[in-house]
Formats: C-alpha cells, structure tokens, sequence
C-alpha cells in the first residue's frame, strides 16, 4: 500500500506555525485555525515535539480531540525529546533555524535518536495530542542544517535506532508507515540505498517547491518513485516567500530570492495566476508526491489553501515559467499531464 493510499487526499495541514513559529500566537486563533482546516475538508494533520517544544502538539490534540480519531490521519516524528527542565528558548543552537522557535515554550529539548528514545518520544507525543495512536511517524532533521558535520553521526543513530523500531511498529500494526522528515534531499537518497530500512515516504520541506526544485529532481524523485517511496511536500511556499511572507529556509530572504520571486510574480500577474495556487499544483505535479501540507497560523489561510489547489491556472503560465527558466525543464508541470 502506497502513502496515497493512507493519506486522505492531496491537501494536508502542517502545524509548526501552531508552535509560535516566528511570533507568538494567541490560542484562540491556534485553535480557530485547526477548526477551520477541519471545516475546509482538511483530514491530514502534521505536527512534531519540536515544534514549540511540544506547544504545536498540545494545540492540535485540544483542537482535535472533538473529533473523532478514525475520521483523520495524524503523523508526528520523533528525534527530539522535551523535557520538563527549562531552557532560555532564544538561546539554542538549532544551526540554520535559530531563532525560529524563539516564541515557544522554554521546554529544553533534547536530540535523541535511539531506539529507547523513539519509543519515549512517540509516547509523550501520545499524551500531548490526547490521542491512542499515530498513524505516520517521520524521523526528524537527521541532515545538515541542524547538525552540520555531525549529521551523518545523527543519522546513523537514527539508522540502528529509531529506523529498527519504527519498521517493527509498523509491521505490528501500531503505525501505519514511517519515513523521514527532513529539509535536505541528501538523507532521503541514503535512505533509499540501505538494504535494511524501508520507508512508506519522506515528508521534504522546502526542497521541491516552485522556487527551489533542481536538487531532488537530480536523482530522489525518480529513485523514491521507483521504490514506491512518495514525498509528502512541507513548506510548498518556501516558508511563506510565495505566499506573501518575508521568509525563506526559514530565515529573512536573500536579494537573490527576493529578485526571483518578483520575476515569478510578473508572470503570475500576465496570466492572473495566484502565486500560491502554482505552488501547491507545481509540486503536486510531480508523480512521486503525494500530497502538500502547507503551514498556517490564521483561519483565513485555509481558504486560500484549499481554493489554491482547484484554482485553474492558464497553460501559457506553465510555459511562460518554462521558457524564462523559472522551473527547471526536468521539473513535471500540470500541463504535462494534460499532455499525457
């Protein structure tokens, strides 16, 4: 059974902005916000124990726990565990994300991915979201941009640990699948080459986006493909860049990105194209992904996801894209599928 066949359609939800990410967030619209994804039709719900320190957990579970559990999938990950000891938030070394959860709780949080840690995580997760089970679990940030020279030291942790325990979960039945959640292509592609792990998917953020794609398309996408491992697309709009925001990889974006954007905005603009729609069905176009989960922190965004996705968008758009080399000419676009 491929990760299509456990997700509830194309359009998840992912929740790290429920975990103060980038500004502190009032609990009455963290709530509003999941209700609204529910009333938008939204059944996939994507959270993590370092969001917020466990704050982005805590939400979703009081948001969801009016519902009921068999009407939507639910996946966390695991690698972090937090702790009851304190810390001064602002002052982590989270290597290129610091700062990004400066809002959230001062949980200490600590990298752990054996096998005794995985089971811990993924139960505290269970306490927090009140709930009795997850469905997908993702090993979280083993790759370079949280531990630089050190993350292959992390991943072969994650290797003999969390990967042993979460396959034997699955084959009992206690999760539905498991994979990586990361925002570098390179532990994807190890992943693949190792006899002994299996993945169902990789959740990728930010790394097959309508901005930044040529990476995976080297070599992932047609490898995960062939091995029946789908993507799940977290950070469609590049943290927020293509969607209106300021950020990009999490941080304030560069001139360079800024200039790209503003050159796909002009196109987008020619052919009354919204930005956010060609995100989401850009990635989506690829055969290898399964779904999108873009984040939101306000009710109102929902809207925009869910209209984004059926919006309908010119093929001369695609083209226009193409010929400005603003998609790499490997990069599979809707009208490609039209073609097809």
């Amino acid at each position: 059974m491929s990760l299509k066949d456990k997700l509830p359609g194309q359009l998840g939800f992912g929740t790290a902005p429920l975990g103060n990410m980038f500004r502190a967030i009032p609990e009455d619209e963290a709530q509003a916000t999941v209700h609204a994804a529910w009333d938008a039709g939204v059944r996939y719900f994507d959270t993590a124990p370092f969001y917020g320190s466990g704050l982005s957990e805590i939400r979703l579970g009081e948001a969801l726990k009016q519902y009921k559990r068999d009407d939507y999938v639910l996946s966390s990950k695991v690698g972090r565990v937090i702790l009851d000891e304190v810390e001064d938030a602002a002052a982590r070394d989270l290597g290129e994300k610091s700062g990004v959860f400066e809002h959230g709780r001062p949980n200490k949080i600590v990298n752990d991915y054996s096998a005794d840690a995985t089971l811990r995580s993924i139960e505290d997760s269970l306490k927090r979201l009140q709930t009795d089970r997850l469905d997908i679990v993702w090993v979280h940030d083993i790759a370079q941009d949280f531990y630089g020279d050190q993350w292959l030291e992390y991943f072969n942790q994650a290797r003999t640990g969390a990967f042993k325990v979460l396959t034997r979960l699955r084959e009992e039945g206690v999760i539905k699948g498991w994979g990586l959640g990361v925002n570098k292509v390179e532990p994807c592609e190890l992943t693949l080459d190792l006899s002994e792990a299996q993945p169902d998917g990789f959740l990728l953020a930010g790394r097959y986006t309508l901005l930044d794609h040529e990476r995976p398309l080297q070599r992932l996408m047609d490898s995960a493909l062939a091995q029946n491992v789908e993507i799940v697309v977290g950070g469609p709009y590049s943290s927020g860049i293509l969607a209106g925001g300021s950020h990009f990889e999490y941080q304030q974006a560069s001139p360079e990105i800024i200039a790209k954007v503003e050159q796909i905005k002009r196109i987008a603009a020619a052919y009354n194209v919204d930005i956010k729609a060609a995100a989401l069905q850009f990635s989506l176009a690829n055969p290898a992904v399964a779904a999108v989960i873009p984040g939101a922190s306000k009710p109102g965004r929902i809207a925009e996801d869910v209209a984004a996705l059926s919006a309908i968008i010119p093929a001369g758009f695609w083209q226009a894209m193409r010929d400005a080399q603003l998609v790499s000419e490997r990069a599979p676009l809707p009208i490609d599928e039209v073609k097809a």
